[in-house]
């Protein structure tokens, strides 16, 4: 065999080996700004996201090239006519900023990915996309509606409104090729068309300071439309706009009375488009059949009162009242990510007859939402259901740990058969239900319990060989589950289920390796840094549903807390350079008002609350809220936080800041010793 024969054996034995390692090497998992394939995102410059998959050890990315497309047919043409990035040499495979061309509103965008690895290169990814969704305020070419006032259906002593009912119909007469309904219904909303409703999230939009931003829906309802007739529908609820308690103004923060915006996008396939949006034509009602509906209070249903068909094409609607044009809540409209679904269906583990129409309904484990209901019984008849965490010695539902949250549901049969029932607009934090009025002979299976919180998925798991490290495992996560109900709550059964900034500064880290709540976090910085005040100050709750502006340390010092667990987390700079100012502020704030003698920070509200008894005894009739400021904790706090920003000054590139940070923070620790070990 001579030379040339045995060279060209040698490059086609190695021209296999790497088209099998080629081969082997997959791109999985492409994300826009952290989710697949999102409808509606409003930031200009997405972050794209991918993971490689291969079945050999050690594979490295060592360069990619995204293409972005206007088109699905482009994109297979190998066309980024919105962006080819070119071979970049990068090992970056998270976060990676789009610099193509300026996005409009509404655009439907498409991309793809190759990577270069020391393995090999793999072949382009499968297509990905998402929508932009309106960015503008001039693209919302609808008006405010409602109703700013009472009505008799409504209570104003005891804070309860009834839902309010929002109808208008509306005929196409051309084939419909993409429909996009842009929804703002404050406090909570549900859209139907055509008497059914539209998607799969509930509580929507996440709460937020209306007057500081509000959330939109994006919601692709191209396969609800046709040519022909059809009607819009909409269900108002309080949410936190109507605010569930209000006997106290100068803590309680509320907005006003719920109210409506959207517009519906209709192109059709001759490339002509129409737009069905909130204006005059509407009509609307509160003679619906949800009498009422609080967080705090629960929901009540009055059967006999369904308007039928209401959301259908003919209803006779001449009884109901064309809608009023109302104010603007203020904000500004941004696109929502994440939302609340359902998440899980629980089925009771037993149910007790505690007397005729009585029952205590037992779930296995504590959790929020509601409770499904399947019943039949004559015209009239009441059920209501009461939520609790815990029973008394006696099996009678434990309830003082709700304060005056009512935590019940009502629910009025109209007769004639079965009928099944779930509140939309409240939510409960329970294991046991207490049932009473059921008529007849109630089993487990008239029952499911709904869970309820953000759609994020887990992102880890945690088995140990010891069942007790492991029951407290799943402990925390059903609690944390539990409190994401769009902002991290503190509780979600009694009367406050506040977005305490104190709860959350360590347990978040934590929380990231059970949960993929970047975007979740992302949501609630932004929600801290609106509620800053001009001069600098942070509260203690935000949005700041209740108006705690304390000025204390650790429970506004979580704003830091938490923008570093996001960059450690996920490497994103960006949360950084948004908020580094805000966090300045906020430092520089505390410390010129609040520096005493000696460089002591002085300021602390909390301190070190709920610290355990040395013993059983020692704690025995002691408040268990008793809150103990401390000046040592306010500024041992300080002094992390100095170093944080050290951190902070240095990645975003300001090195001015970065000197002064680390001169204050070798300052406030000369103080802090003669202070503290003198």
């Amino acid at each position: 065999m001579n030379a040339r024969t045995v060279i060209s054996i040698v490059l086609v034995f190695l021209s296999t080996l790497w088209h099998q390692a080629t081969a082997q090497i997959t791109i999985a998992n492409l994300r826009t700004e952290l989710r697949s394939n999102p409808i509606g995102i409003d930031v200009a410059a997405p972050r794209l996201s991918w993971q490689l998959q291969g079945s050999e050890r050690s594979i490295r990315q060592e360069a990619y090239r995204i293409l972005v497309a206007s088109s699905q047919e482009k994109l297979e043409l190998n066309i980024g006519d919105f962006w080819d990035s070119g071979k970049q040499f990068s090992n970056n495979s998270t976060n990676v900023i789009y610099a193509g061309r300026a996005l409009q509103s509404g655009a439907a965008v498409f991309w793809k990915v190759k990577v270069y690895t020391n393995k090999g290169e793999s072949k382009w990814s499968e297509p990905a996309g998402w929508t932009m969704g309106l960015l503008h305020y001039k693209d919302w070419t609808g008006r405010w509606i409602g109703f700013d006032q009472y009505f008799l259906s409504d209570n104003e002593q005891t804070g309860q409104l009834a839902a309010r009912y929002f109808r208008k119909e509306f005929t196409t007469t051309k084939q419909i090729k993409q429909a996009t309904a842009y929804v703002m219904g404050l406090g909570l909303y549900e859209l139907y068309i055509d008497g059914k409703k539209i998607g799969d999230q509930v509580l929507a939009p996440v709460p937020t300071d209306y007057t500081k931003n509000i959330k939109y829906n994006v919601l692709d309802v191209t396969k609800s439309l046709s040519a022909g007739k059809h009607a819009l529908g909409v269900i108002l609820g309080n949410g936190r706009f109507y605010a569930m308690r209000q006997a106290k103004p100068y803590k309680v923060k509320t907005f006003g009375f719920p109210k409506l915006q959207m517009q519906l996008m209709l192109t059709y396939t001759d490339g002509s488009t129409e737009v069905i949006k909130t204006d005059d034509s509407w009509k609307g009602t509160t003679e619906g059949p949800i009498t009422a509906n609080n967080e705090y209070d629960g929901e009540s249903y009055d059967a006999r009162k369904e308007l039928t068909g209401w959301a259908n094409p003919d209803f006779d609607d001449k009884t109901w009242m064309k809608v009023a044009f109302v104010q603007e809540p203020g904000g500004n409209y941004e696109a929502q990510s994440e939302g609340m679904k359902v998440m899980q269906d629980i089925a009771p583990v037993s149910i007790v007859k505690k007397s005729e129409g009585k029952y205590i309904l037992d779930f296995g484990q504590n959790f929020s939402g509601w409770v499904k209901m399947t019943v039949a019984g004559t015209r009239g008849t009441a059920v209501t259901l009461r939520f609790a965490e815990s029973l008394t010695e006696d099996g009678e539902l434990f309830t003082t740990n709700l304060r005056d949250a009512k935590a019940t549901d009502h629910y009025i049969l109209k007769g004639g058969g079965k009928e099944t029932w779930e509140p939309r607009f409240t939510y409960h934090g329970f294991r046991y239900v207490e049932v009473s009025g059921y008529p007849g002979v109630a089993s487990k299976s008239n029952f499911v319990g709904r869970f309820v919180y953000d759609d994020i998925p887990d992102a880890g798991t945690f088995v140990s060989s010891n069942a007790l490290i492991n029951q407290t495992h799943q402990n925390a996560w059903w609690g944390i589950a539990s409190n994401y109900k769009g902002i991290p709550v503190d509780c979600p059964q009694r009367n406050e289920r506040q977005p305490w900034l104190g709860d959350r500064p360590i347990s978040a880290y934590g929380e990231n390796f059970l949960f993929d709540n970047a975007n979740f976090y992302s949501k609630w910085l932004e929600d801290i840094r609106l509620s800053q005040k001009a001069d600098g100050a942070l509260p203690d709750v935000a949005p700041a549903f209740w108006r705690y502006y304390s000025d204390n340390i650790s429970w506004p010092g979580t704003y830091l807390f938490i923008a570093d667990m996001l960059y450690q987390q996920t490497g994103d700079l960006r949360i950084l350079e948004r908020h580094y100012p805000a966090m300045k502020k906020w430092m520089d704030y505390m410390q010129a008002r609040y520096t005493g003698a000696g460089g002591i920070i002085t300021k602390d509200s909390y301190g070190d609350w709920c610290f355990p008894p040395a013993t059983v005894e020692a704690g025995r009739g002691k408040i268990a809220d008793k809150k103990y400021p401390s000046t040592l904790i306010a500024t041992s706090y300080y002094y992390h936080l100095l170093q944080t920003m050290t951190r902070f000054s240095a990645l975003v590139g300001n090195w001015q800041d970065q000197t002064d940070f680390l001169s204050r923070a070798a300052q406030m620790k000369a103080d802090f010793n003669t202070e503290f070990y003198h």
